[in-house]
């Protein structure tokens, strides 16, 4: 995956949100990966929360940080699973305006080479809402580093080559100018 390094890196802004019933800050492992990733390549980790498998206050945390100018991406991580309490994919389709569907893709075809069949209990997905990247990640801290580390920091780079969602933000809202 080449970096044109004539080309110019463009911090991005990004929110984290750990959904789970059962973790805090100091247990977090999954959260904690994903901003020091983050930050290592050289983002800003804007914000960093954890919710409970409740698709309410899940979409009510996602609309937050979408209207937040301060915030381009949101990453969860946990609750894409297939069980009765996994339901972040149920809250993202509430607020997702167009559905990046080769994230998941790419992800379970990544995820696929580590777990094997396993990886199809995952709903991991992408998507865009007014103007802000979402992902969600499951909640292994194993999956959130693959993540990050096979698909998002590339993505996420403006001088990632031959193209990247970098370069594609200022044009995320042409669709509200012309209405």
């Amino acid at each position: 995956m080449p970096i044109d390094e004539k080309r110019l890196f463009l911090p991005v802004n990004i929110a984290v949100l750990t959904v789970s019933d059962t973790r805090d800050m100091t247990t977090d492992t999954s959260g904690r990966a994903l901003q020091e990733r983050i930050e290592a390549g050289g983002h800003h980790c804007v914000a960093r929360e954890i919710a409970k498998d409740d698709a309410g206050l899940i979409e009510a945390v996602l609309r937050r940080w979408i209207a937040d100018a301060n915030v381009d991406c949101v990453i969860t991580t946990g609750g894409t699973g297939i069980t009765g309490r996994d339901v972040t994919p149920e809250a993202f389709k509430r607020v997702l305006e167009k559905e990046i569907e080769g994230f998941g893709e790419l992800f379970r075809m990544l995820s696929y080479q580590k777990i094997g069949t396993s990886t199809m209990q995952s709903r991991a997905l992408g998507g865009v809402a007014d103007g802000t990247y979402l992902f969600a990640l499951p909640g292994s801290t194993g999956a959130c580093k693959d993540a990050w580390d096979d698909i998002l920091k590339w993505q996420l780079d403006s001088r990632h080559r031959p193209c990247n969602l970098v370069e594609l933000m200022p044009r995320l809202k042409e669709h509200l100018k012309a209405a």
